[in-house]
């Protein structure tokens, strides 16, 4: 039976610790939203000496809309839909702001990829628990921390683990990217799919990502070694 212990925890890679400001910034956006007109001076007082936090937001969201779609005009798109369509005004805090923009953009980003191929991200049939080279749903399992892996997006490896995501088939890049990236569950990533990737997705289930997601992990250990192997 396929281990289920994600479903409590929100995902299985801890997110990275929010920001300094970030709280200040999310009681800032709340209270603007409270369904009263703003005049554009008070919006601007309000965010006065945030731009940073600005500039970080979109920035973490360009990267993970990258990651889904590729770099370019398409990726800032998706940023600026998730700044549109986020719930922001029901989060009551910084961290739940943060998980509402990343739905929204990996909604968006899922739409965008089948539109631009129908089809791509058709649910997998056939699927075996067993039938992968990894048994565990984390990135150790995978020889790598989540740390390390971090460090690998961020420094002089990322050239190298983007050409890997991107040589991986659809359905294992972004299901790695939503589970290891965007930080969401199983049930979560199962949810996303099938409600937003078009026909033949809305077969997606939790243990059907843990198999594709075992996938991604096993190239990814296999892209570790050679790397090392190379040096």
């Amino acid at each position: 039976m396929m281990s289920t212990r994600d479903e409590h925890s929100g995902g299985l890679i801890p997110q990275q610790e929010l920001p300094a400001g970030a709280e200040e910034f999310s009681q800032k956006v709340h209270t603007l939203l409270d369904g009263k007109p703003k005049d554009e001076a008070t919006v601007e007082q309000a965010f006065s000496g945030l731009d940073e936090m600005f500039d970080r937001i979109a920035a973490g969201l360009y990267s993970l809309g990258s990651m889904l779609v590729g770099e370019g005009e398409d990726s800032v798109r998706l940023v600026e839909t998730a700044v549109a369509t986020a719930e922001v005004s029901a989060c009551d805090d910084a961290a739940q702001a943060r998980k509402s923009s990343r739905l929204a953009l990996s909604r968006a980003a899922i739409e965008l990829l089948d539109k631009r191929a129908p089809g791509c991200l058709a649910a997998p049939a056939g699927l075996e628990a067993g039938g992968t080279c990894i048994e565990d749903d984390d990135l150790d399992a995978a020889g790598v921390s989540k740390d390390e892996f971090a460090r690998m997006l961020a420094g002089p490896d990322r050239d190298r683990v983007r050409a890997w995501l991107n040589g991986l088939p659809i359905e294992q890049r972004v299901t790695f990217v939503l589970r290891a990236v965007a930080g969401f569950s199983s049930s979560e990533t199962a949810e996303l799919l099938a409600g937003h990737g078009g026909n033949g997705a809305e077969g997606w289930n939790a243990d059907a990502v843990r198999v594709v997601f075992r996938q991604a992990l096993c190239s990814l250990a296999s892209q570790l070694i050679h790397a090392v192997t190379t040096k």
